[in-house]
């Protein structure tokens, strides 16, 4: 297959995008590649950031194209001063501040990522993770209770209540055991 942008020699880099469903195909030579400057697997310069930043310029529609890259220039971290334009270029962070101030716009994003969820919950070994779990739980079952008692359906409550004690027993036998 002949490079898509110089038409003259053989594609060694062949590429398959999948935006929203809509299939794009790219078939370029390593010289064309590294003269447009960019950095494709195979050409020993890919980056983990190159491939997140990558995601960060598909979220707008193609119509409000130019209010959006005005809006994003905008955006600033207030401690480190590192713009969103910055951000999507390097496809890291300059500081730890800099998720809340860009929170807007990664929402979406990790959305897309996370096949729909924007907050990751992880995964726990499974020999200290009997006990974390149980504790979750457990907060989860004192918000329920506290919300109870606000609506004043202390029947519920107490219900919750001998489950919340059953699950610190629980704990406590682990933490024993």
């Amino acid at each position: 297959m002949i490079c898509q942008e110089c038409n003259q020699r053989q594609a060694s880099l062949h590429f398959t995008k999948i935006i929203n469903g809509e299939k794009t195909e790219f078939h370029i030579c390593e010289q064309c590649a590294k003269e447009k400057g960019e950095q494709f697997p195979g050409t020993n310069s890919f980056s983990i950031h190159q491939l997140l930043s990558g995601l960060l310029h598909f979220e707008q529609p193609m119509k409000a194209e130019q209010d959006a890259a005005k809006a994003l220039k905008e955006l600033v971290c207030d401690k480190c001063e590192m713009t969103y334009e910055q951000f999507t270029r390097v496809g890291r962070f300059g500081c730890a501040h800099c998720y809340k101030s860009f929170e807007s716009k990664l929402d979406p994003i990790l959305k897309r990522v996370h096949s729909g969820n924007h907050t990751h919950a992880g995964k726990l070994p499974e020999r200290i993770g009997g006990g974390i779990q149980l504790q979750r739980q457990i907060d989860t079952l004192k918000q329920q209770l506290k919300a109870y008692v606000e609506e004043e359906e202390f029947e519920k409550a107490a219900e919750l209540r001998d489950q919340i004690r059953l699950l610190d027993q629980q704990k406590n036998e682990k933490k024993e055991g």
